[in-house]
């Protein structure tokens, strides 16, 4: 008989500790530590450092990257290219 390789798929509760949020999914990630859900029941519990709910890009707090001051940045370092191709058509 064949032995199982495929790891047990069972609920976990993630949870993000800087944001105080905590959700509750399937995975095969382990822990030693369990939590009781809303439902009453006991699960795994694995601490996350970052989630949707504290990353700056998914809350809004990101920083724009200010593309074109980068690009004038950089022609005025090396120049606009005086008769190159720029690949402006037209």
């Amino acid at each position: 008989m064949q032995q199982d390789k495929h790891p047990d798929y069972r609920p976990v509760v993630f949870r993000d500790r800087s944001a105080g949020y905590a959700f509750l999914t399937r995975s095969t990630a382990t822990s030693d530590r369990t939590i009781e859900w809303d439902d009453g029941e006991t699960y795994p519990v694995v601490d996350v450092e970052i989630s949707s709910e504290s990353h700056p890009f998914y809350t809004g707090k990101a920083r724009t990257v200010d593309s074109e001051g980068r690009v004038a940045r950089f022609e005025r370092r090396y120049g606009a290219g005086e008769g190159q191709d720029t690949g402006e058509t037209g």
